[in-house]
């Protein structure tokens, strides 16, 4: 069916684990996973529940009558009590003690604290596989000489593969930030309508100690442990957790569009591209276009989550005491959709860090347009080692470096400032010893020692520790 709007994050980008993740189904099976810890913590700590009921429960809990629960929402306007009475209409047994004294943030907010887990789970693994890619072309050019620019202005030397491990620097920082997420996380737990656990308290008699193991319980049937529990809230968990989160994939989206920005200047300068396939068009209207259409979208997708990462940090600090409703309808959509979009963003960026093309001999052309600029240090040194005067001999670089750059920038010809040095008596060198200094090599510091060094110490600890996270194909990208 065609004739409605569907979700471009749907259609065309995120991938398919990460889209059964923040699907219905996946949501609602997460709620009967809770309705059923509930109902067999409330069993083990003495309430009238039986073991039959709880079966009943399990038999269906992956049997969704979505018909049933959309007719119930018309007429409930309640999504949580449109979804107990289509289980209930399955488990007529159960129905009596279904989500017996808990709140709709009971199933809701705690499913979304597991998708959330669930969702970090799979960033971090991609992450760790971008790493990979990375590390495998920052060791294969790490001694490649490349010119280094600030201001976007040629400056020093570095090489290709040094300054692949800045980009995956980043990635490191915010693998980082994710397992942070991840240890930090906390269900809701089980605290009632405003946080106080008096429903509880009430069904157990006044017994503080079964209302805090009912909390324990349904956190370890659920994969968390006794301290992965909120300790207070009111009826849902902090919001500030959402802004945390949607800061760390903003971080992610960061780092990617860095990445992706400066791919597209070198695609620009034609010293590396992303992969370009035997049929794919570049341009509708110019055949010979390669446009790198993959990292254009990097940062059309890091710039919509970075923008998003603000929606949760809006909603957190426009609560009520207690609770108040207008986090729902935004949440379902900022953070279900910057999951996505991260999810996207790390699909292309490993699909295009897996096949970078470099251009070596584009590459060194751009070198020695260059180094006769960088050279004139070394240059310098020779000539007073020949008994020269360092501030004269200063003076005249600066001098014949202005005219041959005039020359290049003015009349478009090749730089010549060698030549006129070496015609310059002043300097003692003949134009052989002068153009010794010109092997890129001697310009580039420890670059290829820093590339090793950095992948032995920070990038092989992490794709040792997360090896599951690098089995299977590659990211596969939609379109």
């Amino acid at each position: 069916m065609k004739d409605m709007y569907e979700s471009p994050l749907a259609s065309r980008y995120a991938s398919r684990e990460m889209l059964y993740l923040f699907s219905p189904d996946k949501k609602f099976t997460t709620w009967r996973r809770l309705w059923i810890a509930l109902a067999r913590a409330e069993k083990d700590l003495g309430l009238p529940i039986t073991q039959a009921q709880i079966d009943e429960l399990e038999r269906e809990k992956d049997n969704i009558n979505y018909d049933l629960a959309q007719q119930k929402e018309k007429e409930l306007r309640h999504d949580v009590m449109a979804h107990i009475h289509a289980y209930g209409a399955l488990c007529p047994n159960a129905m009596p003690i279904l989500h017996l004294g808990a709140t709709s943030c009971y199933v809701g907010d705690n499913t979304d604290v597991i998708l959330m887990r669930e969702g970090l789970w799979l960033i971090r693994d991609k992450l760790v596989r971008v790493l990979a890619s990375l590390a495998k072309f920052a060791a294969q050019y790490k001694a490649l000489p490349t010119l280094g620019y600030t201001h976007y202005q040629a400056a020093q030397m570095v090489t290709v593969g040094k300054r692949a491990t800045l980009w995956m620097n980043e990635l490191l920082q915010d693998l980082d930030e994710v397992e942070y997420r991840l240890s930090t996380l906390r269900l809701l737990g089980c605290k009632g309508t405003t946080g106080t656990q008096a429903s509880f308290l009430e069904l157990f008699g006044g017994d503080r100690e079964k209302v805090w193991e009912l909390d324990r319980k349904i956190a370890a049937e659920m994969g968390f442990a006794p301290h992965q529990v909120q300790p207070v809230t009111g009826q849902t968990y902090t919001r500030k957790t959402d802004a945390a989160i949607l800061a760390t994939l903003s971080g992610i989206a960061q780092s990617a569009h860095k990445f992706a920005t400066d791919l597209r200047l070198l695609c620009h300068m034609k010293e590396i591209e992303e992969p370009f396939e035997a049929h794919q068009v570049g341009s509708s209207a110019m055949p010979y276009k390669r446009n790198p259409m993959r990292s254009e979208r990097i940062c059309a997708l890091a710039r919509y989550v970075i923008t998003d990462s603000m929606n949760p940090a809006m909603t957190s600090s426009l609560q009520w005491f207690e609770r108040t409703l207008d986090d729902s309808a935004n949440k379902r959509i900022a953070v279900s959709e910057a999951f996505l979009a991260v999810d996207a963003i790390l699909n292309l960026y490993e699909n295009v860090a897996t096949g970078l093309v470099v251009h070596e001999k584009v590459i060194a052309k751009h070198i020695m347009e260059e180094l006769p600029f960088m050279a004139t240090e070394n240059i310098l040194m020779d000539a007073v080692k020949a008994g020269g005067d360092r501030q004269a001999l200063h003076e005249r670089i600066r001098a014949h470096s202005l005219a041959a750059g005039r020359r290049v920038k003015e009349e478009g010809l090749d730089n010549d400032l060698l030549e006129r040095i070496a015609a310059d008596p002043a300097f003692g060198l003949s134009k052989e010893a002068i153009l010794r200094r010109l092997d890129p090599a001697d310009y580039i510091g420890c670059c290829p020692e820093q590339v090793d060094r950095f992948l032995a110490d920070f990038i092989q600890p992490v794709l040792d520790k997360y090896p599951n996270a690098l089995t299977g194909a590659g990211a596969e990208i939609q379109v």
